[in-house]
C-alpha cells in the first residue's frame, strides 16, 4: 500500500512586516536595479531576468526585513524520481518547501527521509516500495508491475497540476510514450529534469528506438531542466526543441550526504591507511563509461614508480556483469596486496564520508558523461578533482585550485595528471585548501538558485506570479508610493 506520512500544511506568510518609511527608503536602494533587459531570444530573456530575480531575492535576505503585499503563489508539484538518487532528490525538495511549495514526493523505501516526516509540505507517497536487488526475477517484475499499477491511480486522483519527472522508471520505452500521453490527457502540465540526454549513446548502445522515444519524451514535456549549456545545445539539435522550452539550472551541491567532524587523519586510520599514503579515490556506480580500466592502467604505473600510493574504489557495479568480471580479475593481485582497496557495493550515505575524506583525490576517468554528480559530492568535502575533458567536466575544474584534467581513455595523460597533482601546492595545502573548494562549490551550485528557478518555471506553468515576480511587484509599488506621496 502507498504510505503518505504528510497533510498539506497552510501557507506561511514570505517576509515579516516593517514601517512605511522602511519601506519607502528600502524600495529608493531597490527600484534601480530592477531592470527588463531585451534580447532577440526569448530564451534569453528568460534566463536573464530569473537570474536577476534570484539576485535580487538573494540580496534581500542580507537585510533585516521586507514586506510583500501579495500572497505568495499556491504551487503544488508532484515529484516523480524513480525511486533513487537521495542526495538529488534530498536537495530539490528542501530547496523548494523553503520557497513556499507543496510537495507530493513519490519514492521508495529508499527516498523515506527522516528530515520530512515532520514537514507539513511533503506528503511522502511510498509507490516503489523496495529496491532490493536480491530478490528472484519474477519478485522484480511484480514490484515493478505493482509500482506502475499505484503510480497510473495516483495520477487520475492527484491534484497537483504540475508533474515534474527527475527519473523514468524501469521500463523506458513506455514511460517515454504510453505514460507521458497519460500524464497530457490528464492535462497535467509535465516538467522534466534531464540529466542525461542520451545514456544509451553515453553507454555505446544507441538505437533508432532509443532516439525516437526520447524525441516524443521530450517534445510532450512542457518544459525541461538541464545542467549544462551543452546539454540544452544537444536538445535543440539533435532533438528540435525550441530554446525557450530548455532552462540550464546548476547541478545542486550536496547537502544529503553526512559530513560530521571526523577529519582525514581519523579517515585514513579507519580504512587502514598511514598518513603517508596517497589515497587515489573511485566512487560510485561502475559501469563501462566510467572507464574504470584506465585508471587501473595509469594507477599501476604510478605505483612502479612510488609505492606509497593506494586506489580506493567504492561502488555497485551498475549491470555490467561480463565488464566487472574483467575488472575483478584484473585487479585481484593488487587487492590481495593491499595496494587497491575494493568495496564492490552500495555505499551508505554515513559511510560516504570516510572515503572522501581518507582520499587526497578524486578521479573521474570518464569515456562519456553529460555531468557527474560524483564530482560535486567530491567538491562538497573539499576534495580535489582529477577529471576526463569529457562532457562539461571540464568546465568544473579550475586548473591548479580544484584539480587538473586529463586525455580521456589516455592512461599516460592520467599518470602526468596524477604526478602533477602530488606535486602541487593544491595538495601540499590539501587541509587548508579543502574549506576553499567546499566553499566555492556551494557558492556556485547552491540550491537555493535552483529552487528560485525552479519556482519560476513552475509559476509560468501554472501562469501565476512566481515569488520573485510578487517581490519585483510590490517593491515598485513602493517605490511609486514614494514618488506620489508630497514630501
Amino acid at each position: 500500500m502507498a504510505k503518505t506520512y504528510r497533510n498539506q500544511g497552510e501557507e506561511n506568510s514570505m517576509l515579516s512586516e516593517e514601517s512605511h518609511q522602511d519601506r519607502k527608503a528600502r524600495a529608493r536602494q531597490l527600484n534601480p536595479a530592477i531592470k527588463d533587459h531585451t534580447f532577440a531570444s526569448d530564451n534569453m530573456k528568460q534566463n536573464v531576468r530569473v537570474q536577476e530575480n534570484v539576485a535580487e531575492c538573494q540580496s534581500l535576505k542580507s537585510m533585516p526585513s521586507c514586506t510583500v503585499f501579495g500572497e505568495p503563489p499556491d504551487i503544488s508539484v508532484s515529484l516523480l524520481t524513480g525511486g533513487s538518487d537521495r542526495p538529488y532528490v534530498f536537495g530539490l525538495v528542501t530547496s523548494l518547501v523553503s520557497k513556499g511549495a507543496t510537495l507530493d514526493l513519490i519514492g521508495s523505501d529508499e527516498l523515506d527521509f527522516a528530515d520530512f516526516r515532520g514537514e507539513p509540505r511533503v506528503n511522502f507517497l511510498n509507490l516503489r516500495g523496495s529496491l532490493r536487488l536480491d530478490v528472484n526475477i519474477l519478485r522484480k517484475v511484480l514490484r515493478v508491475l505493482t509500482y506502475y499499477a499505484r503510480l497510473i491511480r495516483y495520477a487520475v486522483a492527484s491534484k497537483p497540476r504540475i508533474f515534474h519527472i527527475l527519473w523514468n522508471n524501469r521500463f523506458e520505452l513506455f514511460d517515454r510514450t504510453l505514460l507521458m500521453l497519460y500524464y497530457r490527457l490528464l492535462r497535467k502540465r509535465i516538467v522534466f529534469t534531464v540529466h542525461n540526454v542520451n545514456a544509451d549513446r553515453r553507454d555505446f548502445r544507441d538505437t533508432r528506438i532509443n532516439r525516437f522515444t526520447l524525441r516524443i519524451q521530450y517534445r510532450l514535456a512542457h518544459h525541461i531542466f538541464v545542467h549544462t549549456e551543452k546539454m540544452k545545445l544537444e536538445l535543440i539539435e539533435e532533438f528540435g526543441l525550441q530554446p525557450a522550452r530548455v532552462t540550464v539550472i546548476p547541478f545542486g551541491i550536496n547537502n544529503a550526504v553526512p559530513n560530521t567532524s571526523l577529519t582525514p587523519a581519523d579517515a585514513k586510520r579507519r580504512l587502514g591507511l598511514r598518513n603517508d599514503e596517497r589515497a587515489i579515490l573511485f566512487f560510485g556506480r561502475i559501469a563501462p563509461y566510467k572507464g574504470l580500466e584506465y585508471l587501473i592502467a595509469a594507477f599501476r604505473q604510478v605505483l612502479d614508480r612510488q609505492k606509497n600510493y593506494r586506489l580506493l574504489i567504492a561502488g555497485r557495479p551498475d549491470r555490467c556483469e561480463e565488464y566487472w568480471r574483467s575488472i575483478r580479475q584484473g585487479i585481484s593481485e593488487d587487492a590481495q596486496t593491499g595496494h587497491i582497496l575494493l568495496k564492490a557495493e552500495f555505499i551508505p550515505d554515513d559511510e560516504t564520508e570516510v572515503y572522501f575524506k581518507a582520499a587526497d583525490v578524486l578521479v573521474l576517468p570518464y569515456r562519456e558523461i553529460y555531468q557527474s554528480g560524483v564530482l560535486f559530492l567530491g567538491h562538497s568535502f573539499g576534495l580535489p578533482v582529477l577529471a576526463a575533458d569529457v562532457g562539461s567536466l571540464k568546465d568544473e575544474i579550475v586548473e591548479g585550485k580544484t584539480g587538473f584534467t586529463f586525455r580521456t581513455e589516455d592512461p599516460a595523460d592520467l599518470v602526468r595528471a596524477i604526478e602533477q597533482y602530488f606535486a602541487s601546492n593544491l595538495y601540499a595545502a590539501l587541509n587548508c585548501r579543502r574549506r576553499e573548494i567546499r566553499d566555492d562549490a556551494t557558492k556556485r551550485h547552491s540550491w537555493d538558485v535552483v529552487g528560485q528557478m525552479t519556482m519560476s518555471i513552475y509559476a509560468d506553468l501554472l501562469r501565476r506570479p512566481s515569488p520573485q515576480k510578487l517581490l519585483n511587484r510590490d517593491v515598485s509599488s513602493s517605490a511609486s508610493l514614494d514618488v506620489n506621496t508630497p514630501s
